[in-house]
């Protein structure tokens, strides 16, 4: 049987390059995931900030938010870029598709037309019965009906093949209309956010150099916030001292039981859910001021920004050890989890008691909103009297 090996090569390069496609495919899909998560991440921001501007248009609370939101603007932007490099790959593969498979046409139509003029210049002067009766006997009859027959089918599939490879050729520009299409939708998507993030930087430019005006009154609050934080921490640690003091005095099957609910905790480091719904604002450790770079804080806690009335919930099984208010931070929980700790500062209110079990995800109060509209909660994690990063701890949104 006939069969031209360029073609072959053509339908063998359509081939890895759907493969290429096809690996490509999932790379699309994760992009369209992590662009659905952006879209969340800037709706909720977008919500925090609506809940803000009621109350003090330019507060710090009002600028994380507007910094959160400018972050996943910027991350759905760079979504969006990887989206159109993508295009770009698969769209030189088509292009390459395209070329290759016009070469094979030509070469097919060339082939043809060679076997065309050939069976023309060697019928002159005889037809097909004079060249099948001039056998010179019945197998050579027989032989010469054969070729005949193999010829004629050597024709129909080189037809066939001239017709499948321009088929496959239509339905390669066809991909490659659609892929520019989708280009230039998202060409224009890009340039429609890059807009939008101008705007938000404008805004929070803007509202920095507002904040900075307020320098003496925010270094006040920020010091008022440094003392409360430290009555917290010195609140904490004297709970924890007391909780171990009685840990020691207790039973053997009490220390079995405590030594068990520290393992179940520590195997599910970074599995563990988030209290509330939000954005990290403050990170554990010591970071700089998102004002005035001269500022360093230096936390125990990281402080998540959540909306107003948000539940806040605990992480894991345990006890609650402790219900206290602090000012100016608002009611605290502490809940014990054998040697570990967890604390949920910023409470409005509270549905617990001291000494009550509790489980996983289960309600322990609502948020706090102070008199700028802005709703934090501050959440510690801590081994003994040791302050981890929560971060490490909490499972990836």
């Amino acid at each position: 049987m006939y069969v031209n090996k360029r073609l072959c090569g053509a339908f063998l390069l359509l081939f890895v390059i759907a493969g290429t496609f096809s690996y490509g495919q999932k790379s699309r899909e994760q992009l369209e995931k992590e662009k659905q998560a952006n879209l969340k991440k800037i709706e909720q921001a977008e919500k925090i900030l609506a809940e803000t501007a009621g109350k003090r248009q330019n507060s710090i609370g009002r600028l994380n938010a507007l910094n959160q939101r400018i972050s996943a603007q910027e991350d759905l932007i760079q979504g969006i870029r990887n989206e159109i490099g993508l295009l770009n790959e698969e769209i030189e593969e088509n292009n390459d598709i395209i070329e290759s498979l016009e070469g094979d046409i030509a070469s097919l139509k060339d082939e043809y037309a060679a076997m065309i003029y050939a069976t023309h210049k060697s019928n002159q002067g005889f037809n097909k019965l004079t060249f099948l009766f001039s056998a010179s006997s019945f197998n050579q009859f027989l032989m010469r009906l054969q070729y005949m027959e193999q010829y004629g089918e050597v024709r129909k599939k080189q037809t066939e093949q001239i017709q499948r490879v321009q088929e496959t050729l239509a339905g390669q520009v066809v991909v490659i209309e659609s892929k520019m299409s989708e280009k230039n939708m998202l060409l224009g998507d890009q340039l429609a956010e890059n807009r939008r993030l101008a705007d938000l930087k404008g805004n929070q430019n803007q509202m920095v150099t507002t904040l900075q005006r307020r320098e003496k009154e925010i270094k006040k609050e920020l010091e008022n916030s440094k003392n409360a934080v430290a009555r917290l921490d010195n609140m904490i640690n004297e709970i924890i001292r007391e909780e171990m003091e009685r840990a020691r005095r207790a039973e053997s099957a009490n220390s079995e039981a405590t030594a068990r609910l520290s393992s179940d905790f520590a195997s599910n480091k970074t599995k563990l859910p988030w209290p509330v719904s939000g954005f990290v604002v403050q990170k554990f450790g010591k970071q700089q001021h998102p004002v005035f770079k001269n500022v360093v804080i230096d936390s125990h806690s990281i402080t998540i920004q959540t909306r107003q009335s948000e539940k806040v919930k605990t992480i894991f099984t345990g006890e609650i050890t402790r219900v206290a208010f602090v000012p100016l931070v608002g009611n605290t929980v502490i809940i014990n989890h054998g040697d570990y700790f967890s604390v949920y500062a910023g409470l409005k209110e509270v549905y617990v008691k001291s000494g009550q079990k509790v489980t996983t995800n289960q309600e322990i109060g609502s948020i706090l909103t102070n008199k700028e509209g802005v709703s934090e909660l501050k959440f510690e994690i801590r081994k003994s009297a040791n302050a981890l990063d929560p971060q490490q701890w909490l499972r990836n949104n």
